[in-house]
């Protein structure tokens, strides 16, 4: 047996056999040993879990907007990561935008890592964009690490971020079959939002009416039939349509390599619960009804939806509009990283689903989509990456106390269930006053120091 530098004893652990009672050993950032509690594993460092905590893998979340360089005042890497930590998240996959410039071509990708590098606390991979006229780079993207390919097919916001026609959308497809790269789509459908009435005001129901579910059921519609026309795969974000898992499933069973995510607030709130200017709760697509929540839920246990991930997209409050409460103005986008984990636990359990349910949906799944090496498990080889999480602690949201750089988010006075008491990378406590996540690439190599200059800091 490798000489040990962390043993960890819990009497529940989520590994692939269920909540077992065991014992973890950790040897150089990597997990070498899971064995029973009782073993006579040893190292010089012991840890014992209190008995109502749970060790879980550190949690992947692939849909974070750092928003670093460009638009830092929204939110930065060092706020983000310790956010992450601080909420269990161990890997984050920075979105190509809204950075000032968009990850779009390898010099944007090599100012973003110069940003990050130095001050993240938790693992940091990237995605790249896919925007018009940019269809020649993406494999010079891949070859530089990106774990795949953002693109729009309605307008994204930001005008340094244009979105995707039919054609360029079929045409980056195409270019990411050549090399088995990962599109990733934000799924709405321009002409249906332009047939609908337009957003304004302080009425939810309004701008619920301006994003119906056709924008996103006939965008998804249009991902499968050009990822089965191409080949190639691709990944829905953000679902929030409950009426488009019948034909995803239907395109699975065909064949077609298409997979889906949606995220804590579909799961947690509902339309009729959205008080009238509270644009906290924006986002694009919208928060919906709860019939369709529930929907999302069956979607979630039936394995039609993969994953579940943040799309931590914040801004400053002054975006949000939050005096004039209009709809049709404010900035659409959800700041959750760092309660995700509670939230999502809090809606599950009241629907009868475990511990190890969470942890596949918001570490393993997504690790496996992106294709994170080496997180998302706790497993002999992986990341020595844990969150250590009390699930029956009842917390109540204070923004004001959240690592979030602006303190507006829906969860704000939420009542969740389950806390995070700690968060390990690679063996080591993350301590928030010392930055040492590294910036990771698709290869699984990372960028920056080699593992035997993180071992010395």
């Amino acid at each position: 047996m490798t000489e040990l530098d962390l043993v960890v004893r819990a009497r529940r652990v989520i590994t692939e056999g269920g909540e077992p009672a065991r014992c973890v050993g950790v040897a150089a950032g990597r997990i070498v040993a899971v064995e029973p509690y009782d073993s006579s594993l040893t190292a010089a460092r012991s840890v014992v879990l209190e008995d109502d905590e749970v060790l879980l893998p550190g949690l992947v979340d692939t849909h974070v907007h750092v928003n670093e360089p460009g638009r830092t005042e929204w939110e930065g890497f060092a706020s983000a990561t310790r956010a992450a930590a601080a909420g269990g998240v161990t890997t984050i996959v920075d979105m190509p935008l809204n950075s000032v410039p968009p990850t779009v071509d390898t010099g944007a990708l090599a100012a973003k890592r110069a940003a990050a590098e130095p001050q993240c606390h938790v693992d940091v991979g990237f995605w790249g964009g896919a925007i018009p006229g940019n269809t020649r780079g993406l494999r010079a993207l891949h070859d530089a690490g990106v774990f795949g390919f953002k693109c729009f097919l309605v307008h994204s916001g930001v005008e340094e971020f244009p979105h995707l026609t039919a054609r360029g959308f079929e045409e980056a497809l195409t270019e990411l079959r050549s090399f088995d790269g990962l599109m990733i789509v934000h799924a709405e459908d321009p002409d249906v939002i332009d047939g609908a009435p337009a957003p304004r005001g302080a009425r939810y129901d309004d701008f619920l009416a301006s994003r119906p579910r056709g924008a996103e059921d006939t965008a998804i519609a249009q991902v499968i039939e050009l990822a089965r026309r191409t080949g190639a795969r691709a990944h829905i974000l953000h679902l929030s349509s409950s009426d488009a898992l019948p034909m995803i499933a239907s395109a699975r069973r065909d064949g077609v390599r298409i997979t889906v995510e949606t995220c804590p607030h579909y799961l947690t709130f509902t339309a009729e619960q959205v008080p009238d200017g509270a644009t906290q709760y924006k986002c694009c697509p919208p928060i919906r009804e709860a019939a369709n929540r529930e929907s999302l839920w069956r979607g979630l246990a039936d394995g039609v939806i993969d994953c579940v991930v943040s799309d931590h997209s914040p801004c400053t409050p002054e975006l949000k509009h939050l005096d004039a409460g209009d709809f049709g103005t404010a900035w659409g986008g959800i700041s959750s990283l760092q309660v995700g984990l509670s939230a999502v636990w809090t809606e599950a359990r009241a629907r009868g689903f475990a511990l190890a349910d969470v942890a596949r949906w918001m570490a393993e799944r997504p690790a496996e989509i992106a294709g994170v090496r080496g997180k998302g498990h706790i497993a002999a080889g992986h990341d020595a990456d844990f969150c250590v999480f009390a699930p029956d602690a009842v917390q109540v949201v204070d923004a004001a106390a959240l690592h979030h750089k602006n303190p507006v988010t829906p969860y704000a006075g939420a009542t969740l269930s389950g806390a995070v008491r700690g968060a390990w990378l690679r063996g080591e406590p993350i301590d928030p006053a010392r930055p040492r996540g590294r910036l990771l690439t698709r290869a699984g190599a990372a960028v920056g120091a080699s593992e035997a200059e993180w071992r010395k800091m």
